[in-house]
């Protein structure tokens, strides 16, 4: 009689300590590892958000990522990143899983299941920052903003868009979509006058933003051409 084969969760792989991997509670604005420091482990955020940002030599500073509960980051180690090209900080409190360069590998070895999940998220984030990119180079600010709000809101995933909150100010937009914040501010109360977000203290983005932009409405380039500082 042949044994039974063995289930394995991935997610609750994730969610409990075991060998090369710990589970830690970060308050917010702490900083979960810093750009420069040696890059040795991968992290998984269970639940909070986390920012990602990058400071130039010129000490200019940039957000590279806005990440939520059910994503990797820092898996640059596991193909050669030797220390952090960016600073990871926690923006409300989170807990995350944190797991050795050596115990991720051999669970992507040993797992089929973690592997599979895995490489989902790298297949996702690369489809992503191939996106991005062409948004930078072909789209204006202002429906790069659009697009943005779509996707911090979770248009397009199996549940309901959420109202983007506080913490993600004008500021941290502008830095993500290659601005300035009063031009980003200027966009804001622009999309507000035409009913396409609803703005006090959270963003409320409705469902005509998202048919402006795939429709390529001409109200997102109507209007008065904001500061340009």
């Amino acid at each position: 009689m042949k044994p039974a084969k063995r289930h394995f969760d991935p997610i609750a792989f994730l969610a409990k300590v075991g060998t090369g991997k710990t589970v830690q509670k970060y308050r917010k604005n702490r900083i979960i590892y810093a750009q420069g420091e040696e890059a040795d482990k991968v992290f998984y955020i269970q639940s909070g958000k986390v920012k990602v940002t990058v400071v130039s030599e010129q000490g200019k500073e940039a957000v590279v990522g806005l990440l939520e509960a059910g994503q990797f980051f820092g898996e640059g180690c596991l193909h050669g990143q030797t220390v952090r090209v960016g600073t990871a900080r926690a923006m409300h409190e989170c807990l995350i899983t944190s797991i050795t360069r050596r115990a991720m590998l051999a669970a992507l070895r040993r797992e089929p299941r973690f592997a599979e999940l895995f490489t989902t998220y790298l297949v996702t984030r690369s489809n992503r920052i191939e996106e991005d990119l062409i948004d930078q180079l072909f789209n204006s600010s202002e429906k790069r903003l659009a697009r943005l709000l779509l996707l911090l809101a979770n248009f397009g995933k199996d549940r309901a868009p959420t109202p983007i909150d506080a913490s993600i100010n004008q500021g941290t937009l502008a830095e993500m979509i290659g601005t300035t914040r009063p031009r980003v501010s200027f966009f804001l109360n622009k999309f507000r006058k035409l009913g396409l977000i609803s703005y006090n203290g959270n963003i409320e983005v409705h469902h005509s933003l998202l048919s402006a932009v795939l429709l390529e409405k001409p109200q997102l380039e109507r209007g008065d051409e904001p500061p340009n500082v």
